[in-house]
C-alpha cells in the first residue's frame, strides 16, 4: 500500500511542477533573474545558454531529495525528488527536443498536441523582453493555441482539396 502513495506523490509532484515552472518562468526568469534567461529569447552563438542554469536550479532539490530521502528511509521526500525528476526529463524532452530541437531527435510531427506547444512556445518567444510574455507553462496549452492549430489544419484541409484538376497528375 504504501509503494502506491509513493507512486500518487511522485504524479502528483509531477503535475504540481506545471504550476511551479509556470509561476518561476514568470516571476523569476522574466523577474529577477531575467539575465540568465534573456539569451534564450535573445538566442546568440554557442550551443549552451545562461539560460541552462535553470536546469540546476531545479536539478538540485530533486538530487537533495532523492539522495537524503533515501538515505534516510523517507520515501515520501524521495517520491517529491522523483517527481521534480521526471518533470525535469519532461521538460528536457517538450523544451529542448521538441520545441526548440537542440537535439535533432523528433523534427517533423503531425501530432495535435505538439503542433499547440509549438506554437505557445511560438507565441512566448514573439516577446524579446521581459515584459508582456504569454504562454509561461510547458506541458499545459491554453485552449487558443489548440484552437489555432485546429484552424491550421481546416485551412490545409480546405487548401488541399481545391487543387485544380489539371494539376493533379
Amino acid at each position: 500500500m504504501m509503494l502506491v502513495i509513493y507512486i500518487f506523490v511522485t504524479i502528483a509532484t509531477f503535475c504540481v511542477m506545471e504550476g511551479i515552472t509556470w509561476l518561476t518562468h514568470k516571476y523569476v526568469m522574466h523577474g529577477f533573474l531575467w539575465y540568465l534567461h534573456e539569451d534564450h529569447h535573445q538566442k546568440g552563438n554557442g550551443f549552451f545558454e545562461k539560460n541552462d542554469a535553470f536546469f540546476l536550479i531545479f536539478a538540485v532539490p530533486s538530487w537533495l531529495c532523492i539522495m537524503l530521502g533515501l538515505q534516510h528511509y523517507n520515501y515520501f521526500t524521495a517520491a517529491i525528488g522523483f517527481g521534480i525528476a521526471l518533470y525535469g526529463m519532461a521538460y528536457f524532452l517538450v523544451h529542448e527536443v521538441i520545441i526548440h530541437q537542440r537535439f535533432k531527435w523528433f523534427t517533423r510531427s503531425n501530432n495535435k498536441y505538439i503542433k499547440a506547444i509549438r506554437w505557445a512556445h511560438k507565441m512566448h518567444h514573439k516577446h524579446l523582453g521581459k515584459e508582456e510574455g504569454e504562454s509561461f507553462g510547458m506541458l499545459i496549452v491554453a485552449k487558443k493555441y489548440w484552437n489555432k492549430v485546429r484552424k491550421d489544419e481546416q485551412l490545409q484541409q480546405v487548401q488541399h482539396n481545391t487543387i485544380i484538376p489539371s494539376q493533379q497528375q
